[in-house]
C-alpha cells in the first residue's frame, strides 16, 4: 500500500463514521488518532501533510471500526474529561456528561477551597463527583457509594490517578437503604438513575446498546431512586447540610414534592435549571 497522509487517514475515517451515523464523526476520528499516532490536538494539525506508519494506520482503523459499531468514543480509549480532569471509564459505568459538571460547580459555590467538609456520593460510578471534589477541596473528605463492584473499582482508580484515595472511602451499597444514618454529612451529592422505562426505547442506540441499563433506569416512572434516597439523604445530613442531586429535566416537579413531603427539608427545596434551560439539580437544605 502506498503511503497515506495522516488527512487521507483522517478524512477516510471521518466519512465512515459519518455514514455509520455516529455521533460527532470528526470529533471521533480526531481523539482515535492523537492516541494511536501519539499527537496532541495543535501537532495534528500540524501532521496532517505526514506520512503515517501502515502499522498505526491499522491500528487506528480498527478503533474506527469499533466506534462505526456505535460503540462510544470514550469506552474505546478508555478515558472521558470531566471538569478538565481526565477520567478511566469502562462498560462497567456512565460516562461523565457535560450537565453533571453543574453539580461541581454548585459545591464551589457553597465551600471555599479552604473549608473541611465530609461529603456522600449517592451512587459514584466512575467518581467524577466524588473525586472532583475531593481533589479541588483538599480538605474535604467523603464515602462514595454504588451497586456496582464494577464501576466502584474504575472510580477507586480514578481516586488513586487524582490522588485522593485516602480521603474518599469507596463502599458497595445500596443508597437506597438506612446506612448513613447518623446526620454527619455537610455534603450529599446524587446522580441517580432517572430515566423511566420507556425512555430507554427513546435514547440514542449508542447509551441504550452499550451504557449499563441500571444506572440510567429507575423503574416505571424513572423517579423510584429519587424516592428511595430522599430519606435516607435526610438522614445522613447534618443540620444546615446540603444536597444537591441531578435529575431528569421532566421531573422538576416530581423530585420537589418528594423532597418537599420529607419533614428535615420542607419549604428548603429548590430545582435549579441547567444552561440549556432544563430542570436539573434539586438542591435542598435540611432544616
Amino acid at each position: 500500500m502506498a503511503d497515506q497522509k495522516l488527512k487521507e487517514v483522517l478524512a477516510r475515517a471521518t466519512a465512515q463514521l459519518n455514514d455509520a451515523g455516529v455521533d460527532s464523526p470528526a470529533l471521533s476520528a480526531q481523539l482515535f488518532a492523537e492516541k494511536v499516532f501519539d499527537l496532541n490536538r495543535v501537532q495534528l494539525i500540524m501532521e496532517l501533510e505526514s506520512s503515517v506508519d501502515t502499522e498505526k494506520a491499522a491500528e487506528f482503523d480498527a478503533l474506527v471500526k469499533r466506534r462505526a459499531s456505535g460503540e462510544p468514543a470514550a469506552y474505546i480509549l478508555g478515558v472521558k474529561e470531566f471538569f478538565g480532569f481526565d477520567f478511566k471509564v469502562g462498560p462497567g459505568v456512565l460516562i461523565p456528561r457535560p450537565e453533571t459538571e453543574e453539580i461541581v460547580e454548585k459545591v464551589q459555590q457553597l465551600f471555599s477551597t479552604e473549608d473541611e467538609f465530609l461529603f456522600a456520593d449517592f451512587g459514584t460510578g466512575s467518581g467524577i463527583l466524588a473525586v472532583t471534589v475531593a481533589k479541588l477541596f483538599p480538605k474535604a473528605r467523603g464515602i462514595a457509594l454504588d451497586l456496582s463492584p464494577a464501576a466502584l473499582a474504575i472510580a477507586q482508580d480514578n481516586a488513586r490517578l487524582h490522588g485522593v484515595s485516602e480521603r474518599v472511602l469507596f463502599v458497595r451499597a445500596d443508597f437506597n437503604e438506612p446506612l448513613l444514618a447518623d446526620a454527619k454529612f455537610d455534603l450529599i451529592l446524587a446522580n441517580p438513575p432517572y430515566l423511566c422505562e420507556a425512555e430507554l426505547d427513546e435514547i440514542s442506540y449508542e447509551v441504550a446498546e452499550f451504557e449499563p441499563v441500571s444506572a440510567l433506569v429507575s423503574g416505571p416512572d424513572g423517579d423510584e431512586d429519587i424516592k428511595g434516597s430522599a430519606p435516607r439523604i435526610a438522614s445522613a445530613l447534618k443540620q444546615g447540610g446540603t444536597v444537591f442531586m441531578e435529575i431528569g429535566y421532566l421531573q422538576g416537579k416530581v423530585a420537589h414534592s418528594i423532597f418537599d413531603s420529607c419533614s428535615e427539608f420542607s419549604g428548603c427545596v429548590e430545582v435549579q435549571k441547567d444552561l440549556s434551560e432544563h430542570d436539573r439539580v434539586v438542591v435542598a437544605k435540611k432544616r
